[in-house]
């Protein structure tokens, strides 16, 4: 289905529904696990966990983990108008990007909704390479399309106005050739000599270690065409993403599991991928970025890849509004999670003095302590200030029982448990 502006300035596109198929990776995940595990994901069947998500944040945070993000949109945007081009779609300020580094950036429509948080990857002066949500690639590739062909409103205070046209190209798609690309994430402390042993470059460890966040290196691991990234979505000090040809992603996979395994690698699923960015403090688009409550970047915590003294970006006057007005924000919360206690769910109240002020987004159980993003009010997500949560009803006969199933901003309750609000992010 195509996109479509049917408001100044509103892009919606209603994605055409499909089984989920196995992304490159899948025959070696079914090797790993049984097919119970397996669980569909953004249009693919992607392993929710191998042994446990406790095993696998844990084999993160002390050791390694291996995550296939292959099912993530690759795209490249090349020519020479493809920085002024990425420069007007994305948030972020593309003219700075060097050769060589990454940078993180939102893409919007006219009206300032969010339609993707991205990372942009200068390989060149002229060379980008764009990934993107694997939930969102169709939404971004039609509204690409819409941009290119002059069909979507850039500018509602100008709706003659026109963009510079790059070439854009899919490399995932087979026609790439031997350009293809696909990710690949190894996360955690041991990374870095996990890689190594995939290398005979004497001066390649030393590259790997002096090679900083959002900086790239062109490699070869294996005899294996790899473009190899300091980013992650993992909250780990080190960590990289691995994009390699389709057809070289399984060896790179059981290569990385096989150097890695004395060193404590683990391949991870969605499960732990979910509790260790929620532990780190990071969004996920649909939860704590848009979603339900339209979240912008600056309520996201993000403004600071939202370049308002730019000449010009799709959805900047929008944003420029949102920043002088916001009163909620995304906050991170610490609440118990010791033997006993149930744990929170997406949408169940947050409570400051009995009254609501929020709502949680995403939660996830890590030890004794069950970490929590929540939309709450700005006055409220100071750090160290003491917050409560009310579970909302979860049967009928909960309801029947006088327990909640919603509370609005400003309702009174009594909240079930108490916790803190803790620093926005964190590093491990």
């Amino acid at each position: 289905m195509q996109g479509r502006t049917p408001s100044p300035g509103r892009f919606v596109f209603e994605s055409p529904e499909a089984e989920p198929i196995g992304s490159v990776l899948y025959e070696e995940h079914v090797r790993l696990t049984s097919k119970s595990r397996m669980s569909p994901f953004a249009g693919y069947l992607m392993p929710l966990w191998y042994s446990s998500i406790t095993a696998e944040h844990r084999a993160v945070r002390e050791g390694a983990g291996l995550f296939d993000c292959t099912h993530m949109g690759v795209l490249e945007v090349s020519g020479d108008a493809a920085e002024p081009f990425l420069n007007a779609v994305a948030t972020n300020n593309v003219a700075r990007l060097k050769v060589g580094r990454a940078q993180y950036s939102y893409i919007l429509d006219a009206a300032g909704n969010v339609l993707d948080d991205i990372i942009i990857y200068r390989r060149g002066e002229t060379d980008f390479m764009v990934v993107v949500n694997a939930a969102n690639e169709p939404k971004i590739k039609a509204y690409f399309d819409g941009l290119l062909a002059g069909q979507v409103v850039i500018d509602t205070a100008d709706p003659n106005r026109k963009m510079e046209t790059p070439t854009i190209r899919d490399m995932r798609d087979p026609a790439s050739g031997a350009d293809c690309r696909v990710d690949i994430a190894l996360q955690g402390p041991a990374s870095i000599e996990v890689l190594a042993g995939l290398s005979d470059d004497a001066s390649f460890v030393e590259r790997l270690r002096e090679l900083k966040g959002f900086g790239l290196l062109n490699e070869s691991l294996q005899d294996m065409d790899c473009l190899i990234c300091r980013t992650g979505y993992t909250g780990a000090v080190i960590g990289f993403e691995l994009f390699v040809h389709p057809s070289d992603a399984p060896r790179l996979w059981s290569a990385v599991l096989e150097v890695g395994a004395p060193l404590g690698v683990l391949p991870c699923g969605l499960g732990a991928r979910d509790s260790l960015r929620i532990e780190a403090g990071l969004p996920l688009y649909g939860h704590e970025l848009a979603g339900s409550f339209g979240i912008s970047p600056f309520e996201a915590g993000y403004g600071w890849a939202v370049k308002l003294d730019k000449d010009f970006f799709i959805g900047q006057a929008e944003m420029a509004r949102v920043a002088q007005s916001y009163d909620m924000q995304v906050a991170r919360l610490a609440l118990p999670a010791t033997k006993g206690i149930r744990p929170v769910r997406p949408g169940d109240p947050i409570l400051i003095g009995g009254v609501c002020v929020g709502w949680i987004l995403s939660s996830a159980k890590v030890d004794e302590t069950q970490y929590a993003l929540a939309y709450i009010d700005r006055d409220g997500a100071q750090e160290g200030n003491e917050v409560g949560a009310y579970y909302l009803a979860r049967s009928p006969s909960q309801v029947q029982q006088g327990r909640q199933e919603h509370l609005d901003k400003g309702q009174q309750a009594e909240a079930d448990l108490t916790g803190t609000v803790v620093g926005r992010y964190e590093k491990f």
